[in-house]
């Protein structure tokens, strides 16, 4: 009987793992158990985003609401981090300025990404095919790189002042900055993915230039742009924020960290250190943590470094 019941056990078959999604959702944790830096990104991304969304419910008091009675308080119980030269509390403030920065970074960052992996991937998928395909690409190239040579700060306040201060021409500037960066990650990416087999499998089997752009082109040189979005998204909020402190970007009394800084620096040199301290603080988080999640992204999305991670984690 003991030896049937351990011949049943030897060949009963092994507990299945699981759904693919979560077998990836442990993998996932292993790798933020394994690294703590990608963790501690993802908690400073999630408590942005989730401030910036509960923001009116949290806040003690209004954040565009000025009180001339509370002028330049130090931080206190009543006002944890002090009021700037104009009344208004600045823990209000700085709870409330990811809804401003973060909107227009993620919406510039997006149709940058989208309109400049378009283009690189169809520059990559043609390139050297065909004479007038090549000169296409070539001048696709060095548009690029003229746009590229330019300061990009410069090169933002610059295209505010011909579109107009406006929380749109702040979209558009960040959008117009960040599309050649898109534009040769994908281009790179789909000049070694076209004549990989697979690939040329699907042109002898009649597969038009879309769909193998769509199913087997895009989806496997997609992975750089999806890191590099996370890390534009913070550089975004910071070139938000530059154009806001010199005045070409969100205007005063919004809250939006760079403006912040800039109305509270004129008092930095009489004392008051609060008002420009505590968004800036904020503000470097928020960029440090985009640049950790688009690490981890990096990473995640790496077959290579999925099998080296994986070999360490068992």
């Amino acid at each position: 009987m003991a030896g049937a019941t351990m011949a049943a056990a030897a060949g009963a078959p092994a507990a299945a793992p699981g759904p693919p999604w979560r077998q990836r959702l442990r993998f996932f944790a292993a790798v933020l158990r394994a690294r703590p830096a990608f963790a501690l990104g993802y908690a400073i991304v999630a408590l942005v985003v989730a401030t910036g969304v509960l923001a009116p419910l949290i806040v003690p008091y209004g954040p565009m609401v000025a009180d001339p009675n509370v002028y330049l308080l130090p931080p206190s119980w009543q006002h944890l981090l002090g009021t700037d030269g104009t009344g208004m509390d600045i823990f209000s403030r700085v709870l409330a300025a990811p809804r401003v920065d973060l909107t227009i970074a993620m919406l510039g960052t997006l149709v940058s990404a989208a309109l400049g992996a378009t283009i690189g991937a169809i520059v990559g998928y043609y390139e050297g095919q065909r004479t007038w395909r090549t000169a296409l690409s070539t001048f696709v190239m060095r548009a690029a790189d003229v746009l590229q040579a330019f300061p990009v700060f410069v090169f933002a306040i610059a295209l505010v002042a011909v579109f107009g201060q406006s929380v749109r021409s702040i979209v558009i500037a960040i959008a117009f900055v960040n599309t050649p960066i898109y534009l040769r990650l994908m281009r790179g990416q789909v000049l070694s993915i076209r004549r990989l087999r697979y690939v040329e499998a699907a042109y002898v089997a009649g597969a038009s230039d879309v769909a193998i752009l769509l199913r087997h082109v895009i989806p496997n040189a997609i992975a750089p742009v999806l890191a590099q979005l996370s890390v534009n998204v913070g550089w975004s909020v910071l070139l938000t924020a530059g154009l806001s402190f010199v005045g070409a970007g969100v205007v005063a009394p919004t809250p939006e960290w760079g403006s912040m800084i800039a109305m509270g620096f004129q008092n930095v040199v009489t004392g008051q250190w609060w008002p420009s301290v505590f968004p800036g603080i904020a503000l470097g988080l928020t960029v440090f943590g985009f640049a950790l999640v688009g690490a981890s992204i990096e990473v995640l999305a790496d077959p290579a470094q999925r099998r080296v991670l994986s070999g360490s984690l068992r």
